[in-house]
């Protein structure tokens, strides 16, 4: 299947319906879900369901997909997976970041790498003018990524979650990079 993008050591290419099993065994990981949901595990059909056709999803906007599945290059193996959708299908002006990997995933610099090259692609080939990710306070690693793709901290909301998880309590973060100071930094040789 041809790839969406490839970095040095990734390739992100479009979800298909043989990814039911990977998406489930992410899902099925406490760690993995614990800023998400508490740690509960999303069942197979939910998954098939649910998630898939929403990965599956065509944006018109942007000409592709919004997520894709990512796998280390070497091997082949599934890490898990990018979002980078528009947050309206009139427009890819601003569009969200996301990333949920497997946790022998973690550590190696593979959510920056991807996420990296993603925003890098969305303004320079995607019309993209503002990219956005959202997570909640405490995810201190999704924060740090963020932080390590460019994206600097725009605000802290509080909600009334309807179903509160573990630090929830602390609300949730937002950070932006607009494509205008990304092309600063290019400048500046700092991104």
């Amino acid at each position: 299947m041809p790839s969406f993008l490839e970095t040095e050591r990734l390739i992100l290419r479009p979800f298909t319906e043989a990814d039911v099993d990977h998406l489930t065994d992410l899902d099925s990981d406490p760690e993995v879900m614990r800023f998400l949901n508490g740690g509960r595990p999303t069942p197979r059909g939910t998954v098939r369901a649910r998630v898939l056709p929403r990965l599956l999803h065509h944006h018109p906007s942007i000409g592709t997909r919004g997520f894709w599945a990512a796998e280390e290059k070497s091997t082949e193996r599934f890490l898990g997976w990018f979002e980078f959708r528009p947050l309206a299908d009139t427009g890819p002006v601003v569009v969200e970041l996301g990333y949920r990997l497997r946790r022998t995933g973690w550590g190696s610099g593979y959510a920056t790498e991807g996420s990296r090259a993603l925003i890098r692609k969305g303004f320079t080939d995607l019309g993209v003018q503002r990219v956005v990710a959202n997570t909640m306070a405490v995810n201190t690693r999704s924060r740090r990524v963020m932080e390590k793709s460019g994206l600097t901290h725009v605000r802290t909301c509080f909600g009334d979650w309807p179903d509160a998880i573990e630090g929830s309590e602390h609300g949730e973060v937002e950070y932006a990079l607009t494509r205008a100071d990304w092309e600063l930094r290019r400048m500046d040789g700092t991104d």
